[in-house]
């Protein structure tokens, strides 16, 4: 059996329980969770966990697939896994239609589609390839246009087209241990 510490969620005040997490590591858990909605974000919570900690893996439950570009949350990725020692895992989501259309202003609708997409898109920029989005796939700013292979939402009047990808940055490369299935997880 593994055991995990989740964070939970911020509020208003932001407050992480540094002690209760590094107790967690000295006791061998398995890792720790760091949550986003409308109070603070997975990635830089769990960026300050992962300084403060030395073997406890670091994980976000979830970076919400609405609010960054598969790409974006790839290089994220691949950064913090880095930086943590290879302890970073990744865990995504499309969160409900409260925070979607309410706070990141995207319509909420075919959450398997985007998924299935989005994962598709973050695992090509882990290996280095060429994406298999569409010229206006998601754009660079959560305010334009979302075109995934089931559904097309515009939440703005922009739209920006993707850059082709250099030579140089088609490289082979290791994939970060944040996309390697645990065990009893399920691979999408």
């Amino acid at each position: 059996m593994r055991l995990g510490l989740n964070m939970g969620y911020s509020g208003s005040a932001l407050r992480i329980d540094l002690p209760l997490v590094q107790e967690a590591d000295r006791l061998g858990f398995h890792s720790v969770w760091s949550a986003e909605a409308y109070g603070s974000d997975a990635v830089t919570t769990i960026t300050w966990v992962a300084a403060v900690t030395k073997r406890i893996g670091v994980g976000t439950a979830i970076m919400q697939i609405p609010a960054r570009t598969p790409t974006l949350t790839a290089t994220t990725a691949i950064t913090l896994d880095q930086l943590s020692g290879g302890r970073f895992l990744l865990g995504l989501g499309v969160s409900g239609p409260q925070v979607v259309e309410g706070w990141h202003g995207v319509a909420f609708g075919k959450s398997l589609v985007k998924t299935r997409e989005y994962v598709e898109i973050v695992r090509s920029v882990w290996r280095r390839s060429r994406s298999k989005a569409r010229p206006n796939a998601p754009s660079s700013s959560p305010t334009g246009t979302w075109t995934w292979r089931g559904s097309s939402r515009t939440a703005g009047s922009s739209s920006r087209r993707r850059k082709p990808t250099s030579s140089s940055t088609r490289r082979r490369r290791t994939r970060p241990s944040s996309c390697r299935p645990e065990e009893s997880w399920r691979t999408l």
